[in-house]
């Protein structure tokens, strides 16, 4: 979305948002925040998984060899 134009492009088309109906727009916040929450869990997705990883190798570490 872009604010100095005041415009929002969905599936390649773009719409002004001063056209658009309050629930629209509404629903469109509703849209942002998840995306917000799905970027947010990724990225600690990502730092559990780098975590994962650091514990297995401490693991592997601390076996006993064979």
């Amino acid at each position: 979305m872009s604010e100095e134009t005041n415009t929002i492009t969905i599936d390649d088309k773009d719409y002004n948002l001063d056209d658009l109906s309050d629930e629209c727009k509404t629903e469109i916040q509703s849209l942002q925040f998840c995306d917000g929450e799905i970027a947010r869990l990724n990225a600690k997705l990502a730092v559990a998984g780098t975590a994962r990883i650091a514990y297995q190798n401490a693991v592997a570490k601390l076996l006993p060899e064979e």
